[in-house]
């Protein structure tokens, strides 16, 4: 078995943590505002000082975190990962970050002798406790070989999609296309509130034609249940969507429905809502009809 380092041990990284140690890995972390669940501290969780000290102790180090600035903040500060490096260790980020910095990032570990995996995840709080998050990877193949049989203990379609960076591409493109599937769900279901039909009848029926799909299932669900406990929150989807936004800018490609939808995600912002459920978008589309699926 081996020793993992794993930074992160939120929402998200703490189930995926919890999959490795039931696994039968030994895991340490770094000191955090936030302490680790006692799940993890009773199966033998190591809280160390710093990340530079967890990537010692450690074979392979997971990052699990936000956004690019605390990736970067946990890689190279006077006390992060890459001062703790030594020659032939695996450094695997998990966030969703810029794909375009996660290049640059990978160099600088690569530099060091180590080797890099991005592998960002998609599936949610539900996909990371039942080990069925899809995982779409960036590294060489070896690194990603190396790391895959720790990525089979988290989830179940695994990709590697090309080198580092290209597993946050893959990211990127999966959440354009969630983000515009939501918004479209919700359209859908406020037009038919609104039109008197029942939407949950409206979904049940549309659930067996070609207008079917897992945000329809899961997240139509959850508009009409007013269920929007976050399982992943709207401003970590609007944060993935400014980095399609920013993306596109510098490659000089158009994304207006993004750009739309980005305009749906600000608004529930600014009133408070960017912790609810990404499927809490059908909020904003409520307002602007001045009626509720519900």
């Amino acid at each position: 078995m081996t020793t993992i380092g794993f930074i992160g041990l939120g929402i998200m990284g703490t189930p995926m943590a919890l999959n490795l140690q039931k696994a039968g890995h030994s895991l340490v972390t770094s000191k955090h505002r936030k302490a680790p669940v006692k799940e993890l501290t009773e199966g033998g969780l190591k809280v160390l000082d710093t990340p530079a000290d967890v990537t010692k102790a450690a074979e392979i180090v997971i990052l699990m975190l936000p956004d690019t600035p605390q990736v970067k903040d946990v890689l190279f500060s006077e006390s992060g990962v890459a001062s703790g490096l030594s020659k032939g260790k695996l450094v695997i980020d998990m966030s969703s970050i810029s794909p375009i910095e996660t290049k640059a990032f990978a160099k600088g570990i690569r530099d060091l002798g180590a080797e890099y995996v991005d592998a960002p995840v998609s599936g949610g709080e539900v996909g990371a406790r039942a080990a069925t998050l899809t995982i779409m990877a960036g590294g060489s193949q070896a690194a990603f070989e190396r790391a895959k049989p720790l990525f089979e203990l988290m989830g179940k379609n695994i990709t590697l999609v090309g080198d580092c960076g290209d597993g946050q591409v893959a990211k990127v493109a999966n959440q354009i296309i969630v983000a515009l599937n939501i918004a479209a769900v919700s359209e859908a279901l406020v037009f038919a509130a609104k039109a008197g039909a029942d939407p949950a009848r409206v979904r049940s029926a549309l659930m067996g034609g070609f207008a079917s799909s897992r945000i329809l299932e899961v997240h139509g669900e959850r508009m009409i249940k007013r269920s929007f406990d976050p399982g992943f929150r709207i401003e970590l989807h609007q944060k993935d969507l400014n980095l399609a936004l920013e993306g596109a800018r510098a490659l000089g490609v158009a994304l207006p429905n993004t750009a739309s939808t980005q305009q749906l995600f600000h608004s529930m912002v600014a009133n408070g809502e960017g912790g609810l459920d990404h499927s809490g978008l059908v909020r904003a589309l409520e307002r602007l009809a001045n009626h509720t699926v519900a």
